[in-house]
């Protein structure tokens, strides 16, 4: 009987850490650090410029794959990737001193998709980002973290 409750002990703790690994894939990922032209994202090992982070990922965000730059600004084609991973809301910061633009046609893109967006200075991005993270949102963002 004993080795019986042994294994049926390891299978119950191999479960639990299964479940805990699924839970983690499912939850955004903190913003960690932020400074001039650096973000650190839980989960990945390189460090960002620019990012895009959404529940279970992040990677950077090239602008060049759209041809994005400060103005016109944001493209709904930058946004396209954190959408389809499920999200409620997303946070968009326009960099440091807010010289990202953030078109009405890209925040209406969003909101057709049912999702709220919120745009703000990326430090108060990162942080409403981290809050509404840690609270167990389906939060997604792209963040610019220069100018």
């Amino acid at each position: 009987m004993t080795k019986e409750l042994q294994t049926l002990h390891n299978l119950l703790k191999l479960l639990v850490q299964d479940l805990t690994t699924r839970v983690k894939k499912m939850s955004s990922p903190q913003i960690r650090s932020l400074s001039w032209g650096l973000m650190t994202v839980e989960g990945s090992s390189a460090p960002y410029k620019d990012c895009k982070v959404w529940p279970g990922g992040s990677r950077g965000w090239d602008w060049r794959e759209t041809g994005t730059d400060h103005r016109p600004g944001v493209q709904p084609a930058d946004l396209e990737e954190v959408l389809k991973k499920g999200v409620d809301l997303l946070v968009i910061g326009r960099g440091m001193s807010e010289a990202l633009q953030v078109p009405s046609a890209t925040l209406d893109f969003v909101q057709q998709k049912g999702v709220e967006v919120r745009v703000l200075q990326t430090e108060k991005a990162v942080a409403e980002y981290n809050k509404l993270a840690v609270q167990g949102a389906k939060v997604g963002g792209v963040f610019h973290s220069t100018c």
